[in-house]
Formats: structure tokens, sequence, C-alpha cells
């Protein structure tokens, strides 16, 4: 973004807190203990109390030979017959018939490309029982993110992959693409991606991890919000669902995300799922394959069973990351409702957050509203969003959920770190700006370098701040960000 009244121009340290240096010099961090923090595809290297707790994903073993955990995870399928055997029951020629692959875009760490993808696999079926590359389609479930590079596409899917077969973006506003399937339990009138609903055999692949609206990713999501209209997004996407309490991390019972984006994917039908869990370290934990409800299912307890952390009390200071997922300011909400449940109300989240996406802060609908949700703050947002004239915004969803954790810390209370977006721009998103924590020799630096200093100082002048406050400050850091599900349930009445 260039300069505006609305994006002021910074001087280096400018901006930066007035008693920064005094409480860098009266903290002592002599005892303190390093941790690592993810930033990206780099560490960041964070001293922090020794006292402090680490909240972590409980261990769960990973596959060594991923090609073997496939092979089993084909030849056994969930609730379902072997890919092989559909395609013989479809009662078609092998020849003639037509199949839509969904996939996810590159927003998700999926490992679909070479020996270790799940892609692969599923194409090999395919022209194993005859049918032809030509009549193949892929199609990346955008929802309502942009359209993939080449080069993202090469990235996540593979050269060979993208050059021999039909790879297609899902464009939710082009109703010459869309198809009607009728409405849902809830009125929701719902057009889904030709190319998927039409094919004579439909896949859906993805990844299984926690999700901050519909519970989970994965199985169902893959179709809606993945493949449809702009409308039935903007409903699945709107407070009449976001705000009611089931919709949220692990929780699928009484979700209307999840209800309704389950109705969507069975009436469109989808013949066979292949989804794959990961640990802490993104490395493969298992691969299911077969019904979309049964396996998914499968793919649900399992992740709960590791990803859910039970707590027996809050924290003044929690740090998180935005983890692969937070490649743009959009994508790390995930991160911040995820610390909700760890942080004490009035407390403080310090995010850390490398958005090297082409667009660090998300689209021009999302910077607009984001700076929208600054001004008139959480509830004064919630009510433009539940106003009678007010017209759906895209992207305004990730405003409205950001203002959950805002709603609990306060403004002063969420701080955000990420070396990546200008500091002019920080003034059109919610929180305090990394920057405000940046000595001025740090400018220079690179990104995660100048990110490593905003979190270390933030969080020195965060316990500075409490202890003026006269409150001995716990600290508490969540290794795997987004995708570790802190649970604080209160004792007592």
């Amino acid at each position: 973004m260039g300069n505006s009244p609305l994006t002021p121009h910074f001087e280096n340290g400018e901006n930066m807190k007035p008693d920064l240096e005094e409480a860098l010099s009266q903290v002592d961090t002599g005892d303190w203990k390093r941790i690592p923090l993810e930033y990206g595809d780099v560490t960041l290297e964070i001293n922090v109390p020794s006292d402090s707790v680490e909240i972590s994903m409980g261990a769960v073993p990973s596959i060594d030979d991923w090609q073997e955990e496939i092979e089993r995870a084909f030849s056994n399928p969930i609730g379902s017959p072997k890919l092989e055997e559909i395609v013989k029951k479809k009662g078609k020629k092998p020849g003639d018939m037509t199949v839509s692959v969904t996939v996810s875009d590159i927003t998700r760490p999926v490992p679909y490309k070479g020996e270790k993808g799940i892609l692969g696999p599923v194409l090999r079926v395919l022209e194993s029982q005859g049918l032809r590359r030509e009549n193949i389609k892929i199609i990346v479930g955008t929802g309502m993110h942009r359209a993939s590079t080449r080069e993202e596409k090469v990235q996540m899917y593979g050269e060979e992959v993208v050059d021999q077969f039909t790879v297609l973006d899902h464009d939710c506003e082009n109703e010459d693409l869309l198809a009607s399937i009728g409405r849902t339990k809830r009125d929701t009138h719902v057009y889904v991606n030709k190319d998927f609903y039409f094919a004579d055999l439909k896949i859906a692949t993805g990844l299984v991890e926690s999700h901050f609206m519909t519970g989970v990713s994965g199985g169902r999501k893959a179709v809606c919000p993945g493949l449809v209209d702009v409308k039935t997004i903007e409903k699945f996407h709107g407070p009449y669902y976001l705000e009611d309490p089931n919709a949220t991390n692990l929780i699928l019972d009484g979700n209307p995300c999840h209800e309704e984006a389950l109705e969507v994917a069975k009436t469109v039908g989808v013949d066979f799922m292949v989804n794959v869990t990961l640990d802490k370290d993104m490395r493969l934990t298992r691969v299911f394959a077969g019904d979309l409800v049964e396996a998914h299912m499968e793919a649900f307890e399992m992740i709960k069973a590791y990803a859910e952390i039970p707590l027996e009390r809050q924290f003044d200071v929690v740090l998180t990351h935005g983890g692969y997922v937070g490649r743009d300011h959009y994508q790390t909400a995930k991160a911040g409702v995820g610390a909700i449940p760890a942080v004490k109300p009035g407390g403080v989240i310090i995010i850390a957050a490398n958005n090297r996406d082409m667009e660090p802060i998300g689209s021009m609908e999302y910077k607009t509203l984001s700076h929208l949700l600054r001004m008139q703050k959480p509830d004064g947002f919630l009510d433009l969003l539940r106003h009678p004239g007010w017209r759906f915004t895209k992207d305004q969803w990730e405003p409205e959920v950001w203002g959950k954790p805002l709603t609990v810390v306060g403004e002063q209370g969420l701080i955000y770190c990420s070396g990546e977006i200008p500091e002019e721009d920080y003034v059109i998103i919610p929180g305090t700006s990394g920057y405000e924590f940046l000595l001025p020799e740090f400018w220079g630096r690179s990104n995660p370098e100048k990110a490593q200093a905003m979190v270390q100082n933030a969080l020195i002048y965060s316990i500075y701040q409490l202890r003026k406050g006269d409150i001995t400050p716990s600290i508490c850091y969540i290794r795997e960000g987004p995708y570790a599900i802190p649970v604080f349930r209160k004792s007592g009445p």
C-alpha cells in the first residue's frame, strides 16, 4: 500500500513505545531459557522466563515409510470399497468416464507431490483402470481465496502433474461454472462447481487439522466452502454461523458450519476421500482413505486426541505463531482465536507471523474491513455486520473472528509481530504493531531478525508493565501455534 492519510509514513523508531528502553533495562533476563518459535520456514530464538509453560500437542508417531502408509490406506479404505472397485461399479466404460479430484490450495500443507504425496497414487489408480488422462480434472478448491499461480501449483502438486493434467482453480463468482443443487435445511440455495458436480467420479482430498470455525478441516470442507458459490460462502461465513459458540476448534456436534458443509457435500456426492493428518513438525501421521463421513470422523477422533490440550489455569501472557497457514494476516486469525482459552481476560497475546504471501495482509476488501474493525471495535463491527442494510463483503469473516481475541485482551493486549508487513500498514489492522517494540538499530535488518526483536521486546515490555501493576506474570507459549488447541474449563460452580 502506498502512503495516504490512512497509511502515514513513520521514520525509523518514531512510533516506538516511549518507555521501551526503560523496560528493556529494568527486566533481568539473565536466567531466562531459550525457546524456538516457528516463523514460516525459519525459527526465531526467543528468551522466556524460566518458569514459562510450554503448551504442546500430544505425541503421536509419525510415518517413516510414506509409500507403505499410502498403500495401506488405499488397500483398506474406511467404510468404502477400494477406488478400483468404485470405478468398476460406475457401469460406464473407463475410457468415457470423467473424473474430478478436488485439492487444497497453497494455504494448506497437504503433501500432494512426489513419492510422499497422495495425489500421484490417486492418479495412478485411475489410469490403471483405463481412465483417460484428458478426462481427469484437478480442481483447486479455493473457496473465496485468490486463484493459484502456476508456481504455487507446481509447488503443491508437482510440475509433472501441472504439465500433464488439467488443473483448474474454482471461481466462486463465475456463474457459468456453477450448478444449483437446491436448498439446505438452513435454507441456503447452494451452487457448486460444475466440473466437480457433473463428473462421473468425484474424489475429495485434503488435510484434517483443527479449524476455528468448522471444528476440523478436511472431508466435507473440500466441497463446502471449497467448491461452492459466493452467496453460500457468505452465509457460511456470516455472523449467524460464526457467533455460534459451537463454531470453534474441535467441536462438530451442534456446529452450524460443520453441519451445513456436510449436508452440501453429501448432496453433491463424493465417491472417495483421501485425507492426511500431520504431527507438530508437519510430518505425516496417517492417511485416511474411503467414505467421506466415516473416514473423516476417524481422522477427527485422532486429531482431537492429540491436538486438544486441557488447561487448569490461564496465563497473563501467551506467545504463539501463525504456523504454515499464517502466510498473511488474514490466515493468521487462526492463531489469535486459538490462543483465547489460554489467556486471562485483559492479558496479552503476542503473535509472530511470517506473512510471506504476495499480499502480506490480504485482499483489498480484507484490508478495508480490518481498518473498519480497528475503528469500530469488535462490538461496533458486529453491529454493522448484523444490520439489515449491510451488504456482505468478501473476507468480512476474518476481521469478525479477529474481534474475538480483541474482546478478551483489548487493542493493547493483542501484539502482532511480522516483518513482512510495512510499518505504515499496521494502522489498518487490529491490535498493537510489533514495530512499537523495535529499536531503531533493527529497522535495517532482515524480516526474521526484525520479527525476533519485536517478539522478544514485546514479551519483556509486557512483563515490565505487569510487574508495575504488582502482578507476578505467568507466561506460556504455544509450540504449534494455530494447530494446538488449548481448552480451559473453569472448575467450581
